[in-house]
């Protein structure tokens, strides 16, 4: 009772491996996982044995791939129960062969012996059309993986090669992950029938029913294109060549630990959390002023700084025995995972209201099970935040168990007071005081009217700067500096700018 995992090759019978002929020769019973395959009519057989069962009747009678895959491993083990058998599959058993792994898994469960003879994949005749070397940091993908992803797990400064891009829907899927990554007219190859080198003589071309493959041929399109493809069969594979241009993340943490490195820059090695802090914050308006110039051509090179900080602080804690790397991205994505299980999992959130409040659920039940407690409420809002913001903050927080006013008249209402109360301060210190609260209860109305605060006042100091330049920009052209204008003549031109919608 053993169970022979057997890999036929790509295509051609002359791929078939000397070991995996003498198995099939000897063998009592061989289920083959299709017999679309080239070689198939030519393998041995020897006064009417072995029988070759095969199963494209399941490919044929269930409508998915899991139902298929399923329906296949519990024919194999039967068949193994009851004496040794050959399981048998394209390419090589351990390539792009998912039934092969779920077989090896329930064997071993069932204390069934497994052998496993090897073929040659799809890999090696692919990279031999294409002239490529796998050795170049080589990445090989099942098709079918990637084509239900929305990012791919490709790293673009190498080539990367998937397997099972067997039809046109599959082909439209990979495309549509590929291009969260790679432009659309990224020039990438589909190879159709890799290893069918020769076209397959008369004898090959039809035995009972099972049509041979054509020879193999390569097309080199745009990726918003694989789909378009008439060629794409059971034996397509996509080669997807390396971006390059330095346009992964693993290559920008390349060079950070290299500037961090003994023979880096003596800047870099100097720096710790603490001396960068005012980087971060510098960074991160930057940020914020291209959003808000809505420049996109300046956006990703601000983003791409305010990544250095992150990157620089993660390798300055790696140097220091702190985390790597993979903790900032396990937390997060763990964390994302968990704070949406209405995309992840089964619960229900069918508006953005009601995501929040999942969102502080979960939160409050994550620091319970982490042990971190937080006394007070208002506790979890970093105080480092941007006054505007921090008060904002805090207002949102304290409203949610109902400390707030309970219609909008009463917020403005109060605003007048604290006006009032500004006009009467005596000294100083209370109009400080006074001015303080003003603008506190100005933040509340500001949220009463679904207003974000920080946001408003920089764009309100935008137009201040480009309705003054515009002021300074005239009396220029004039001759006149600021000093030799008047107050008259500047508010005409900011009324002029104001009219022109700037």
């Amino acid at each position: 009772m053993t169970l022979t995992l057997l890999g036929l090759g790509p295509g051609d019978i002359d791929d078939l491996s000397r070991r995996a002929w003498h198995t099939l020769k000897q063998a009592n019973a061989v289920i083959l996982r299709t017999a679309r395959h080239n070689c198939v009519p030519c393998l041995p057989q020897v006064d009417g044995l072995p029988v070759y069962q095969n199963c494209d009747d399941l490919y044929e009678s269930i409508p998915d791939f899991e139902g298929v895959y399923a329906a296949i491993v519990e024919r194999v083990l039967a068949a193994a129960r009851a004496g040794d058998v050959v399981y048998a599959v394209p390419g090589d058993p351990l390539v792009g062969e998912n039934t092969v792994l779920e077989l090896l898994k329930r064997a071993k469960d069932e204390n069934i012996p497994t052998e496993i003879v090897n073929g040659i994949s799809f890999v090696e005749p692919t990279l031999a059309v294409l002239g490529v070397d796998a050795m170049d940091g080589l990445q090989v993908l099942d098709g079918i993986t990637v084509a239900a992803m929305h990012h791919p797990p490709i790293n673009p400064d190498f080539p990367a090669l998937l397997g099972q891009v067997y039809s046109r829907e599959v082909a439209a899927n990979v495309k549509l992950t590929l291009m969260n990554q790679y432009p659309d007219d990224f020039r990438v190859a589909l190879v159709h029938a890799a290893g069918n080198l020769t076209p397959p003589p008369p004898l090959r071309t039809q035995r009972g029913g099972v049509e041979a493959e054509a020879p193999v041929t390569v097309e080199y399109v745009p990726l918003y294109e694989i789909d378009r493809s008439p060629h794409i069969r059971h034996m397509t594979s996509l080669y997807v060549p390396a971006l390059g241009e330095m346009s992964s993340f693993e290559k920008f943490q390349e060079i950070i630990a290299h500037l961090r490195a003994p023979e880096g820059c003596p800047w870099d090695k100097e720096q710790t959390h603490l001396s960068l802090r005012r980087y971060l914050i510098e960074e991160a308006h930057e940020v914020l002023e291209t959003l808000d110039a809505e420049d996109s051509d300046e956006l990703y090179k601000e983003m791409g700084d305010l990544l250095l900080q992150i990157v620089l602080h993660t390798q300055i804690a790696i140097d220091d025995g702190e985390f790597k790397m993979t903790d900032v991205l396990r937390s997060i994505n763990r964390k994302m995972i968990n704070r949406h299980p209405h995309v992840f999992g089964d619960v229900e959130a069918k508006t953005a209201g009601e995501v929040l409040a999942n969102w502080e659920t979960l939160k409050q039940k994550e620091h319970a099970e982490q042990g971190v407690k937080r006394e007070w409420l208002l506790d979890g809002i970093p105080k480092g935040l941007p006054a505007l913001m921090h008060a904002f903050r805090y207002q949102e927080k304290a409203a949610k168990p109902g400390f707030d006013w309970e219609k909008i008249e009463d917020v403005i209402a109060k605003v007048r007071e604290e006006l009032d109360e500004v006009q009467a301060a005596q000294s100083e210190d209370e109009q400080a005081e006074e001015i303080g609260d003003l603008l506190f209860v100005l933040v509340n109305w500001a949220r009463w009217l679904k207003v974000e605060p920080e946001t408003a006042l920089r764009e309100a100091n935008a137009k201040f700067y480009r309705r003054f330049r515009y002021i300074e920009e005239t009396l220029a052209a004039q001759g006149k500096t600021l000093a030799e204008s008047n107050l008259a003549e500047m508010d005409g031109l900011w009324n002029a700018a104001k009219a022109a919608g700037m």
